[in-house]
């Protein structure tokens, strides 16, 4: 595996209607390889708005198979591209039975698999339970070109023992791609993420999307970023209102450097945590 990865993440604001999105987000992609990135996480829901905000089934809608025609798209793209893709998408694996999904493209276009959103969010401006179910698929990590990739979405964050499996499922990059708001949680936006790269000793890549959409006044505020090993910033952070391709190089040897010094993996005591997972 490459000792450098050169990575994007993609914070858009809506551009209001699903294909406008999906080709805005192709040109995204082709910028992102053109500064020479080999791996690149979209937003959550990238192809849509951020529905959640209110409670209405045509939004429904926008669900669709995974793999199906969004993903199958990118596929070509990312085998073009030579790119892996992560994917947040709305997944309908049949009627009724909806998901937040993520899938994962490998740099040759080959499907490797996705992610569902564990972590379901039932708040005001975040209805999230009127449209997914909980994941079902664990904590899949997925051998990539550029190295083992983990996918975290949104509120998921909040949950540490997340993190953590991916951890111990082998992850060296975990995406986080989000729909974040000013409010409620912006005070945690650059401490929750910094904080799991170092508990886990890999590297997060956080994605949120910006400007107000048309189903509601919250304003996402961006600042997407990568933190290192260390729970440092990997050269700042994106704006607070602009739409942006974040290209950034990771140093994945600082990861085998941070293990060493530390030894979390080898020092953690599951024999004494069974009570943190009792109901």
């Amino acid at each position: 595996m490459p000792t450098t990865v050169r990575a994007a993440l993609v914070q858009a604001a809506w551009t209001g209607d699903k294909e406008s999105m999906t080709k805005a987000h192709e040109e995204y992609a082709r910028e992102a390889a053109a500064q020479g990135a080999k791996v690149v996480c979209f937003q959550e829901l990238f192809y849509g708005p951020y529905f959640c905000q209110v409670q209405d089934a045509k939004f429904y809608e926008y669900a669709e198979s995974v793999p199906g025609p969004t993903v199958e798209r990118f596929q070509a793209l990312a085998a073009e591209l030579g790119m892996v893709m992560v994917l947040p998408v709305y997944e309908e694996e049949q009627p009724g039975v909806l998901y937040n999904t993520a899938a994962v493209v490998d740099a040759d276009g080959t499907y490797l698999g996705k992610y569902r959103k564990t972590h379901i969010p039932h708040v005001n401006g975040f209805w999230e339970k009127f449209y997914f179910r909980p994941g079902n698929l664990g904590y899949p990590v997925f051998d990539t070109a550029v190295g083992r990739v983990g996918v975290y979405i949104c509120y998921d964050r909040h949950f540490p023992e997340g993190w953590r499996a991916l951890g111990l499922n082998g992850a060296e990059i975990v995406f986080n791609p989000s729909a974040t708001s000013r409010g409620l949680s912006n005070y945690l936006w650059k401490l929750e993420q910094t904080a799991a790269a170092v508990a886990n000793e890999y590297y997060v890549g956080t994605i949120n999307r910006v400007g107000i959409e048309d189903l509601g006044d919250d304003d996402f505020y961006g600042t997407s970023y990568f933190a290192n090993p260390m729970g440092e910033p990997v050269d700042g952070f994106a704006s607070d209102g602009e739409t942006e391709v974040v290209v950034r190089d990771l140093d994945m040897d600082l990861l085998r450097e941070v293990r060493n010094r530390w030894q979390f993996y080898r020092d953690r005591r599951p024999d004494a945590y069974g009570d943190l997972v009792q109901p």
